[in-house]
Formats: C-alpha cells, sequence, structure tokens
C-alpha cells in the first residue's frame, strides 16, 4: 500500500476561494472596489497597538504568516501607537491593515473617533466582528483595511475567518492540508463581518484518549515520560496546537482531556496559555470546580469521594481549583457524580446534591470577592443519573446553565420546554461523536451522520438550548469533519438547513483539495456512504451475520456499496497532486478503506461459516480472505503511522475487531473462521446447491431444508412480477476436491437461466445461476421444473431438480404506487404522494440522513405547544397495491421504521405517531416508553437494541384486502422521525435493514 508520503510543501498549486458558512469577502484579482492585501510582491502592513489583548497579538502573527504561506510575501507586523503609524510604515503614502478590538485597542478606538465609523453593528456584542476599508483612519495612512472585532475573541475570528478564505484551511496542521497558493490577495472594500453567533460557547471534549491520543501525543510532544505527577502528554505544546484549531473552526470552549491527565497539574502553562490564546476552559459532567476527576482526587484528595461522609476534604479540594482557575476565563462545572464517572455514593439524594451546589457557589462568591456570583459562568450537566435529580424536582439555582445530554449514541435525551426557557443561565446539549460503555464502545472510526447531528442540534436550536454546545470527539481525530461542522453549525445556526448540507460537504472538498465542483459532489457522496454505513451499525458492534446472507442480497449489496464507494475515493486519490495525498488520505481514504476492510472481513467470515455449514469448497476461500482481510486491518494502521515520517504515530491504534463485552478488545482478534477437509468429498456428492434465500443447501440433509432437518424434499422458490431483484438465483459449487461441469434446463420456455453451464473446479469453486421470468409469456401462475445436471470425471451424473413458482400477479394498467413484490411492500418514507400542512407544519424531508436513503419528520422544530390529536395534525400519505394478505386474513403490518429519539419534551410528552389505512380509524402508538428519570428504556440497550441497530420498528395490524390502498402517517408529537415503512402481506424475510423498496409504477 506504499503511497507518496512525502512532506507537504507550503505552497499548493493555485485554486479557488473556499470559505464554509462565511460572508465571502476575498478575491484574487483586483477589482473596481477592492482593497489589496498583496499585490506585485507588496504586502499591506498589519497595525495593532500595545494594549491590544494578547491573544489578538498572536492571531495576528499567524494571520501574517497565513499572508506569506498563501503568497510567498511576508507583511511586516507591528505595534505602533496613532501618532508614530505613519513612521513604521515603509510607504510615505500608505495602505494598511489596522487590526484591533473595540474598546481595548487604542488604536482602533482613535480610528473610531477620526473618523466616525460606525460600529454600531458590534458595539457590546459577544464575538462579533466587521471589517471594511476606511479613508485616512490615522495620520499617514490614506486607506486601511479595518478589522474590529467586538471583544477578545471576535478579532480572533475576523482574523482566521480572512485566513481560510486567503486559502489556509484551520486543518493545516491537524489534517496536513496544504495551503493554497495565491500570487495577489484582495479583500472588497465592504469587506466582511458577522454578528454574534448562534451558540454562545461552543467546543470540544477530548476523551477516551487511550491508547490513540495519548500514546501520539507521548511520541509528539515530550521525551517519553510525560508529566511528572501524571505521566501525562498533554502539556503546553500539545494543547497550544489545539486552542489554534478551535480558534479558527471558531470554537471556543474545551473540556481537557482527563482520565489520565490533570489540565491544571500537567503543565502550569496550560491555563494561562488557554486564557491567552482565547479558549474559555471548562471541565466535563463529572468533574466539578475545575478539578480533574479522579486524577486530581488521587493525588491530592483525602479520603472518600463521597460528600456525605467527607464534606470538608471535598470542599478544600474545590477551593483550590476555584482558586487557581480565578484569573482565567471559565465556565464551572457544578455538581457532583460519583469517583469514576459513577453515581453518586448513597444514591439518589436531592438534599445532598442541593446542598453540594450551594456550597460551590459559596467558594465562588469567596473566591471571586466582589463579583456577583450569578455572573459567573457556570453549568450543570444532566447527565445519566443527573437527570434524575431534574426530573425528581431539584432546584438549580436559574443562572445555572442546564446542559442536557444525549443518550451517547447522538439522540438527545431532554430539551428546555417552554416553561424552562427564560431561564439566565440558559441551556446548552452535551453530544457524542465518541463514547465508552453499553452497549459497546465506538472510538475507532467516524460513524455519525452530518444530517442526524443537524437534526438534533437544529432541535436544540429551536429549543433555545444555545447557551453551550459541546461534543465528545474522543481522541479528536478521525472525527475531522464532523466536529468543524458541529463548530460550524454552531457558530450560525440560520446558514443552514434540510437542504444545503450537501453544500457543506461540497465546500469542504473544495476548501481541502480544490476539487472541481464534479469531484467534490462526488468526495460528498463518499463521506456519505461512509457516514451512513458506519452509522446503519457501528463497526465494533457489526458481526458476522448483521447483514442477511441470504435475503434480499442484503450482505452482497452492502458489500458492493462499499466498493463503488471504495472505487470512487480511489478515482479522487489517483487525481490528486502528491501533497495533497497525506490530507486525502487521512480526512477521506483511510476512513473508506478502513471501514471496507472491516465489513468486508465480517461479511466474508459470515460466508465462510454459511458455505461450511453447506459443505461448500469455497468457505475455504472465504476463510483464506477473512485472513486477507484482517491483515490488510493492520497495514492500514501502519500506513496510518508511516505518513509524513510518522508525524500520526498511534493515532489508528484503537482496537475495533471481535468485542466481547463493551469494553474494547485488548487486542484486534480475527473473526471466527471454519474450514471444510478440501481433499474429501461432500456426502452428498461433488455438486452444491444453495438456492436464494434459505439457509440450506442440496442435495443431502440440512437442518433448514425443512423442520424434520433429513428426507427434506427439494426446495422451492416462488417469484413475482414486481421482485425488485428481478429474478432469483441458485449457487452452485463444488463439494470437495473433484472438478465437474454442470448444465442448468427447464421445462418451460418463459423462464432463462444464466448462464446456462459452467465448469466448477477448487479453482473456481462457486457460480451464480440466475433464474429470469419473462412475465410477457405468462397469463397465469405457472410452475417450472429446474434441473440441474452435473457431469464429474470418474464418478457418475448428479441430477438435482428445483421448483420455480411464477406467481402472476398484474396491477391494473391505470395504478400509479408501489406494488407488491415478495409479499412485502416496501416503501422509503421520502417517496409519499401527498403532503398535508396544518398550522405551518409539514411533514419534511430530511435527506441523506438514516440506513437507506433520507426520512421525513415534522417541521419547522419549534412547534412545541403544537401537538395533535391523531386525524387533526399534518399528514403524509403512501399509495400502494396488494395481491395478499397476512395468512389469508385481510389484514397487513405495516411496521414504520422510525429513529431511536427520545422524548425531548419531558415524559408527559411522549413521542407517539398516528396510522391510518384509507378511511379506517387511525391507530396510535406510543413507541418510546418512559423509563425511570435518568435512565433510558429497557429496549435502548443490549445488542440487538434499539441504539444498536439505530433503528425503532413499530407494528401496526392494519385492514388491507387485495388491491389499492393509502397509507397515511398523522403526527401527533414532533421530532418523530419515520424512515421507511414495510407492510408485510405475508412475505418479509429477516433481514438487518428490511426489504429493499417496492417497486413504483
Amino acid at each position: 500500500m506504499s503511497r507518496r508520503w512525502g512532506a507537504v510543501a507550503l505552497l499548493a498549486l493555485a485554486g479557488g476561494a473556499h470559505a464554509i458558512g462565511q460572508q465571502t469577502c476575498v478575491s484574487f484579482a483586483p477589482t473596481t472596489s477592492s482593497f489589496s492585501i498583496v499585490s506585485n510582491r507588496i504586502a499591506a502592513p498589519i497595525l495593532l497597538s500595545e494594549d491590544e489583548w494578547g491573544g489578538v497579538q498572536r492571531a495576528a502573527s499567524d494571520f501574517a504568516m497565513d499572508i506569506h504561506n498563501v503568497t510567498g510575501v511576508m507583511p511586516g507586523l507591528f505595534n505602533v501607537t496613532a501618532s508614530a503609524s505613519a513612521a513604521n510604515l515603509s510607504l510615505a503614502s500608505a495602505q494598511a491593515i489596522i487590526v484591533g478590538t473595540l474598546g481595548q485597542s487604542s488604536l482602533i478606538d482613535e480610528v473610531v473617533s477620526r473618523t466616525g465609523l460606525d460600529v454600531s453593528a458590534v458595539e457590546g456584542k459577544w464575538e462579533a466582528f466587521m471589517t471594511q476599508e476606511v479613508s485616512n483612519p490615522l495620520p499617514g495612512i490614506s486607506s486601511a483595511y479595518v478589522m474590529i472585532g467586538a471583544d477578545k475573541r471576535g478579532t480572533i475570528y475576523a482574523l482566521y475567518d480572512h485566513s481560510e478564505q486567503f486559502g489556509v484551511s484551520p486543518w493545516y496542521w491537524w489534517a496536513d492540508v496544504p495551503t493554497k497558493a495565491h500570487s495577489e490577495l484582495y479583500v472588497d472594500s465592504a469587506g466582511c463581518a458577522h454578528g454574534s453567533p448562534t451558540v454562545q460557547y461552543r467546543g470540544i471534549f477530548l476523551n477516551d484518549e487511550q491508547p490513540a491520543l495519548q500514546n501520539w501525543a507521548m511520541v509528539r510532544f515530550t521525551n517519553g515520560t510525560g508529566a511528572a505527577l501524571t505521566g501525562s502528554p498533554f502539556n503546553h505544546f500539545f494543547y497550544t496546537k489545539l486552542f489554534e484549531l478551535i480558534l479558527r473552526m471558531k470554537g471556543n470552549y474545551l473540556w481537557p482531556a482527563m482520565w489520565a491527565s490533570a489540565f491544571g497539574v500537567d503543565d502550569l502553562l496550560n491555563q494561562p496559555l488557554a486564557n491567552w490564546y482565547g479558549i474559555v476552559m471548562g471541565t466535563s459532567h463529572e468533574e466539578p470546580m475545575m478539578r480533574s476527576i479522579p486524577v486530581e482526587w488521587d493525588l491530592f484528595g483525602d479520603g472518600p469521594w463521597d460528600y456525605s461522609v467527607n464534606a470538608q476534604n471535598i470542599y478544600n479540594f474545590w477551593v483550590e481549583g476555584a482558586e487557581r482557575a480565578k484569573p482565567y476565563e471559565n465556565m464551572f462545572t457544578v455538581g457532583m457524580r460519583g469517583d469514576g464517572d459513577e453515581p453518586l455514593a448513597g444514591g439518589q439524594d436531592i438534599s445532598l446534591l442541593e446542598g453540594i451546589i450551594a456550597n460551590q457557589r459559596t467558594i465562588l462568591g469567596n473566591t471571586f470577592l466582589g463579583v456577583n456570583v450569578t455572573t459567573i459562568p457556570q453549568m450543570w450537566c444532566l447527565y445519566k443519573e443527573v437527570l434524575g435529580y431534574y426530573e425528581d424536582g431539584m432546584i438549580v439555582p436559574d443562572d445555572i446553565a442546564l446542559l442536557w445530554t444525549d443518550d451517547n449514541y447522538g439522540n438527545i435525551e431532554r430539551l428546555p420546554t417552554p416553561a424552562e426557557r427564560d431561564r439566565s443561565g440558559g441551556a446548552g446539549v452535551y453530544y457524542h461523536y465518541d463514547y465508552v460503555g453499553d452497549p459497546r464502545n465506538y472510538k475507532w472510526i467516524a460513524s455519525s451522520q452530518l444530517a442526524k447531528t443537524y437534526e438534533q442540534m437544529s432541535l436544540a436550536t429551536a429549543r433555545n438550548a444555545t447557551r453551550i454546545w459541546i461534543v465528545n470527539v474522543g481522541d479528536l481525530k478521525p472525527y475531522e469533519m464532523e466536529i468543524e461542522f458541529f463548530i460550524t453549525y454552531g457558530w450560525d445556526t440560520s446558514l443552514w438547513n434540510t437542504n444545503n448540507l450537501d453544500s457543506f460537504v461540497t465546500g469542504w472538498a473544495q476548501r481541502e483539495f480544490s476539487l472541481s465542483t464534479e469531484d467534490a459532489t462526488t468526495v460528498a457522496g463518499i463521506i456519505a456512504n461512509v457516514s451512513r454505513f458506519n452509522s446503519n451499525r457501528k463497526p465494533e458492534m457489526l458481526n458476522s451475520t448483521t447483514y442477511s446472507l441470504y435475503n434480499y442480497r442484503e450482505a452482497e449489496n452492502m458489500l458492493a456499496m462499499w466498493q463503488a464507494t471504495n472505487d470512487s475515493a480511489t478515482r479522487i486519490l489517483d487525481t490528486l497532486p502528491g501533497d495533497m495525498l497525506p490530507a486525502y488520505f487521512q480526512l477521506v481514504y483511510h476512513p473508506v478503506q478502513a471501514s471496507y476492510t472491516v465489513a468486508n472481513m465480517w461479511i466474508s467470515a459470515g460466508m465462510n461459516n454459511l458455505r461450511a455449514s453447506q459443505a461448500f469448497l469455497s468457505a475455504n476461500d472465504y476463510a483464506t480472505q477473512v485472513e486477507t482481510l484482517f491483515e490488510q486491518d493492520w497495514e492500514l494502521e501502519v500506513e496510518y503511522d508511516s505518513i509524513l515520517d510518522g508525524k500520526w504515530v498511534h493515532m489508528m491504534s484503537q482496537t475495533h475487531v471481535m468485542y466481547y463485552y463493551w469494553q474494547e478488545p485488548q487486542a484486534n482478534t480475527m473473526p471466527l473462521v471454519t474450514k471444510v477437509q478440501a481433499r474429501k468429498q461432500a456426502l452428498s456428492g461433488a455438486m452444491r446447491i444453495a438456492p436464494e434465500g434459505t439457509q440450506a443447501a442440496w442435495p443431502g440433509d440440512n437442518m433448514y431444508q425443512c423442520a424434520q432437518g433429513y428426507s427434506c424434499p427439494n426446495p422451492t422458490l416462488s417469484i413475482d412480477p414486481y421482485v425488485p431483484a428481478g429474478n432469483r438465483y441458485f449457487d452452485i459449487g463444488a463439494g470437495g476436491p473433484v472438478p465437474f461441469t454442470f448444465t442448468a434446463t427447464s421445462n418451460a420456455s418463459w423462464l432463462t437461466l444464466s448462464p446456462s453451464e459452467a465448469y466448477i473446479s477448487p479453482e473456481t469453486p462457486e457460480t451464480r445461476v440466475y433464474a429470469t421470468v419473462d412475465w410477457s409469456q405468462l397469463s397465469a401462475t405457472e410452475i417450472a421444473l429446474i434441473t440441474f445436471n452435473a457431469t464429474i470425471p470418474g464418478q457418475p451424473e448428479m441430477s438435482f431438480t428445483a421448483t420455480l413458482n411464477a406467481n402472476y400477479s398484474q396491477a391494473p394498467s391505470s395504478y400509479t404506487g408501489f406494488v407488491e413484490g415478495d409479499g412485502t411492500v416496501s416503501i422509503e418514507a421520502v417517496h409519499s404522494v401527498r403532503n398535508t400542512s396544518v398550522n405551518g407544519i409539514t411533514w419534511t424531508a430530511l435527506l441523506g440522513y438514516g440506513r437507506t436513503l433520507s426520512a421525513v419528520t415534522p417541521w419547522p422544530r419549534g412547534g412545541d405547544e403544537l401537538n395533535f390529536t391523531v386525524g387533526t395534525g399534518p399528514s403524509i400519505e403512501y399509495d400502494f397495491y396488494n395481491f395478499n394478505t397476512y395468512d389469508d386474513s385481510g389484514n397487513v403490518t405495516a411496521t414504520l421504521y422510525i429513529s431511536p429519539s427520545l422524548n425531548a419534551l419531558g415524559p408527559d410528552r411522549p413521542l407517539a405517531i398516528g396510522v391510518q389505512m384509507d378511511s379506517g380509524e387511525p391507530q396510535v402508538s406510543y413507541f418510546i416508553p418512559n423509563a425511570t428519570p435518568g435512565d433510558l428504556p429497557a429496549q435502548w440497550d443490549g445488542m440487538d437494541g434499539w441504539v444498536a441497530n439505530n433503528i425503532v420498528t413499530v407494528p401496526f395490524s392494519l385492514e388491507a384486502e387485495p388491491g389499492a390502498h393509502t397509507l397515511t402517517l398523522w403526527m401527533i408529537e414532533p421530532t418523530v422521525i419515520v424512515q421507511k415503512i414495510v407492510i408485510d402481506t405475508g412475505g418479509v424475510q429477516p433481514s438487518y435493514l428490511g426489504p429493499p423498496e417496492s417497486i413504483r409504477i
């Protein structure tokens, strides 16, 4: 797998300006209304005042270097006063870039005073910025491009916003994205601007940082020993790289790595540098008062971590944390959990926890003397059992932000009700891209859909949970794009909607790889497929029978989609210049290759076990394939380690194959395979036959042939005109070492068998024969006999006969809609025929969301008070035609495939949906049961639970005699997300994703 992993050049090939979610004001050629940043190898100098924030000074130096890396020209960077500004410039009639924070920079204040510049758009705002060209801003300067921030981060964002548009990706270091080269840089005289972000605190949480992030940082940033007290490698060299990345993405908040680290202890420069850069520091949901738990308590604590018996020692411990953090900008976590991310000792004691928070606020008041404690940023994270305290009536001071959480798998448990939205402290969301715990860890590779992140966080926006958004990103890599989307969306939620999410990915692909629009669209499709396939079933949760090996061609279709995705990714790879390869490998190619390898390995293991049980010699080939793929999985890790002379060594070292319980395995272990004795012939002869739709094989006995397991009849297959695949198949294989030639014939002129003959040998041990019906020749149900004759050297001929029932059925020529095939009507929820709005709410497509295509949900999301009785709300309709009913009863079972959303409006508003067949009485299902506050429904857990399967199946028994029908879904509660509808008329077979979509005429 050797590729061109050379060092990344500072300057890459020229490309267009691509900034994501921003107003564009940068160009690479002059216009009548542009200001020159760099022209004719001359760069405008950058001016700041000495009283500017240190973090802005530092970001300005990045800005100057960014300009140099783009153009090859280094601008001058000067601290000046208003009176001395011209003297510091090399040009008598000067143009300059003036950077500063309103109210902090004396230089900016002087510009505003002299010119009367209107700064009302930023004055007094949080993190807003404005830029524009200003004439004669200071003595000796004829024109300046003035970049003004409302506060420290507003100015920093203005700088990095322009850097990105110049051609510097936020991921230039963290994913080795080359800087795009331009000889000339210009900005529009009108500049760029942005008001306060939607979400006030936007950040990430480094978590579960072993074995990847910690081992990588140990190599990259230490001499191999780590911090004196903890051994942690997360020193200021590591964190300053991270601070810059967060700011370049327009984030501002960080929960640091915690499990073997202590941010304030590992390196005494960590806290002051975070503040200097402009990062608001916090601690995780289980770490109160800016102290690392359990690390710092293990080092410095005295007695048990139990406030009911050790209050004074814990109180003193928190005092030290508050005093240590006092000089810096923080968001204090309040409350308490038990030691090691566990519930509190002693159970659900509300009065104890209320007392704990009161004591913590006393500490804050004593620490910040003269400061109203209600103005000190604080949050209480309602994680797991802590939500139970709140739901059971715990009183929390109004100024403390309530940080609601997801279920660790991307489904937000609860959000503010209308009555909870006027809290002065506001609300937020703690979200997960990475998790350790039941039913299984997922830490290895990206497995979250952007469409789902958007859907959940748009709900948070609609419900005013916009004070804090923080996402658990584990080791940071390989969640690069997902992290940026989370923060970008929080920066300005108004820019994104259900119809333009793909533009985020295409813009990202163009920015990172300088791709054409067509290739960027291809990359968007690649990313969508990888995230869909991995979220369908987390790679850590795959097994050899996840996808059906014999029903609906499900497993082979999954592999075909993976193969096509891999081919697309390879095609893009082959077009890229060498300096793009490391970034493309990390951000696109490795996720595809690695995920495809693991999926292929598990499915091949399943086929090995199936073929072995069927006495097929090809079982051995599948065993070999599993072994090859297992080694390939390791080789991809080694390749990741090798890029750029080992820059990312250890970063993909997370184990991910063969879990035995929720915790990660200590080593990757190859899926279990077996072999048949290749030199011994199967008892029933040289030829093996496995029909579609069964685990059984013939001839000879097999437990799946019939209930008795022996003396079973030969197989009978059925087909009708509306089977989505259009045919049936028989797999013919070798039952041992002896080769043979077979022919396939039938007694029906309307049946075609392809191929009709083939040679089977140990080298080519298996082939597939397709049976296709010419329905134009039929006017009634017919039966065909299919005979397989094998000519075997040195042995008598073998002959075997199977039956194919061609069930003739025909929908009326005037009918339009989905038609039953295979005893099933399967409909993707986005393929409705009618959609009725009520009170401005409509069933709306969530494009790209879900396991198979897309989904529908009532929109807009803010209609909290608008729930409906069944039959009165927004409705969406589906037309179908059936020929059969279940057991000829006149009834069918309609099963809705619904996303595992939770009752985010609280236990008194359980999710519900109504279903109606034709004009019959609507039925209602409250399909997510309430659980004990702080817990999840029992169905959530387990390897066949709702969260592992990433779906909730909701069945309805409905009357539908053969003929044309309309199925109507009725909104009752908001946030119900329907992905698929499967109507069983008696033929639905077990599968993971459900039957493929039926034919629509």
